[in-house]
C-alpha cells in the first residue's frame, strides 16, 4: 500500500478534544496519521484490522473513524457496513482514506455508510478540515437531539399542566354558572334590568370559560389516546358527528353531502373530534344570510387517503393559513364568530398522531376546504 505524505498546517486546531479511531493495515500510515492528529489535540486509537476496529467500537464508540479500504480479510467497505449495523457504530461518522481514486470506489464508500472520502496521498490541511467539519456536524446533531428531548419533555409537562388546571377548573365554573341560573330563577322578577344584565354577562362569561376549559382538556388528551388504534369506518364516524351536531345543523339549515369514506386505522374518539371540529367550523363561518353547504370528499392517493371538508363560508386569507393551526390563534372577531382558538390546533395534533398532514385551501369570500391525510388500511388489516 502507498505511504502517506503530508503538508503541515500549524494554525488549524480542533475546536474540542475528540476521540478518533484510525483503521489501516499499514503501521507507517497509522503512525503518520496518529502523530498528525495527536499534535492537533485529538485523542487517537489505532486498529490494524477490520475486526479489531469493530471490537474497539463495540467497547466504546469513538467520535469519528478514519478508515482505509484495501485491507486483508475484511476491506473497509465491509467494516463500514458492519459498524453501521451496530447500535454503537450507527451514529459514528466514517471518513474513508484510500489510494483508490476511481469514482466507483467513492460511490461504494458512500453507499456503505461513509460521510466523506479522502484520496491518498493527501494534504494535511484537507484531512484536518474534513475531520473538524464532520465533528462539528456531529456536535450540532447532538445538540439538536438534546434540544428536541428537552422540548418533548417541556411539551409533556405543559400538557399535563393544562390537563390538571382545566380539570380542576370545571367544577368551580359549573358552580358559578349554576348559581347564576338559580338567582335568575328565584329572584328574577325582583331584579332591575341592570342586575339582570350583570347576571347574563356573568353567565355568558362563565360559559365561554367552560368551553375553553373543555377544549384545553381535549387538546391535552390527544397524545395520551394515540395507542388506542383500531379499524374505524369513517362513514360511521361521520354518522355520529351528524348526530352530535344535529342542533347546529338544524338551526342553520345546513346541507351536508359526502363521498363514500374509507376505513382507516385510528382512534374512534379522536376522529369523531376531528370531523366534528372541522364541520362545526364550516357551519359557523358561513354568513347568517347564507345556507351552509358542506361537502366531505375522499380521494385515494398512493400511500394515503385525502379527506376534504369544503364549505361556502367567508374564507381565509393566505397570510393566515399557518396561523390558524396554532393554539389560541384567531383571525376572526370572537364577538361575531365565538370560539376558543384551540379547535384547529387540536385537529392538527390529531392528524399528526395518526401519521397524516392537515392543510387549508381557501378563496377569501368564497369558501374554504380543509384537507387532511390518513394512512391506507392494507388488505391484511381489513381481513383481520
Amino acid at each position: 500500500m502507498k505511504k502517506l505524505s503530508m503538508n503541515t498546517m500549524d494554525d488549524l486546531r480542533p475546536s474540542a478534544k475528540a476521540d478518533i479511531l484510525l483503521v489501516d493495515d499499514t503501521p507507517d500510515n497509522l503512525r503518520v496519521l496518529s502523530a498528525m492528529l495527536t499534535n492537533r489535540g485529538y485523542e487517537v486509537r489505532k486498529a490494524l484490522t477490520g475486526q479489531r476496529a469493530i471490537a474497539s467500537v463495540a467497547s466504546e464508540a469513538p467520535d469519528l473513524i478514519l478508515l482505509d479500504i484495501k485491507m486483508p480479510e475484511m476491506d473497509g467497505y465491509e467494516v463500514c457496513k458492519q459498524l453501521k449495523a451496530t447500535p454503537r457504530g450507527r451514529e459514528v461518522p466514517i471518513i474513508f482514506v484510500s489510494a483508490l481514486d476511481d469514482a466507483l470506489d467513492k460511490v461504494r464508500a458512500f453507499a456503505a455508510g461513509g460521510v466523506d472520502y479522502v484520496t491518498k496521498p493527501f494534504q494535511e490541511a484537507e484531512v484536518l478540515s474534513r475531520i473538524e467539519h464532520q465533528l462539528r456536524i456531529q456536535r450540532l446533531q447532538q445538540q439538536l437531539m438534546i434540544q428536541n428531548e428537552e422540548l418533548s419533555r417541556s411539551n409533556r409537562e405543559l400538557e399535563q399542566f393544562a390537563y390538571v388546571v382545566s380539570h380542576d377548573l370545571q367544577q368551580p365554573l359549573q358552580s358559578v354558572t349554576g348559581f347564576v341560573k338559580l338567582v335568575q330563577l328565584k329572584y328574577g322578577t325582583t331584579l332591575d334590568e341592570t342586575a339582570q344584565d350583570y347576571l347574563n354577562r356573568i353567565h355568558e362569561t362563565g360559559s365561554r370559560m367552560q368551553r375553553l376549559v373543555q377544549d384545553l382538556l381535549a387538546y391535552s388528551q390527544v397524545g395520551k389516546q394515540s395507542q388506542d388504534l383500531r379499524l374505524v369506518d369513517c362513514n360511521q364516524i361521520l354518522h355520529q358527528v351528524r348526530e352530535n351536531l344535529q342542533e347546529a345543523i338544524a338551526n342553520r339549515g345546513a346541507v351536508l353531502t359526502q363521498d363514500s369514506l374509507p376505513p382507516v386505522q385510528g382512534s374512534e374518539s379522536q376522529l369523531i373530534q376531528l370531523f366534528q371540529n372541522l364541520i362545526s367550523n364550516a357551519i359557523k363561518f358561513v354568513p347568517e344570510q347564507v345556507i351552509p353547504a358542506i361537502h366531505i370528499s375522499a380521494a385515494l392517493h398512493k400511500e394515503h387517503w385525502q379527506i376534504g371538508i369544503s364549505d361556502n363560508g367567508i374564507g381565509i386569507k393566505p397570510e393566515n393559513y399557518q396561523q390558524i393551526f396554532e393554539i389560541f390563534q384567531r383571525v376572526q372577531s370572537s364577538s361575531k364568530y365565538p370560539g376558543t382558538g384551540i379547535g384547529l390546533a387540536t385537529c392538527k395534533k390529531i392528524v399528526e398522531q395518526h401519521g397524516g398532514q392537515i392543510w387549508v385551501e381557501s378563496e377569501w369570500g368564497q369558501g374554504t376546504t380543509f384537507y387532511f391525510t390518513l394512512p391506507i388500511v392494507s388488505a391484511a388489516e381489513l381481513q383481520a
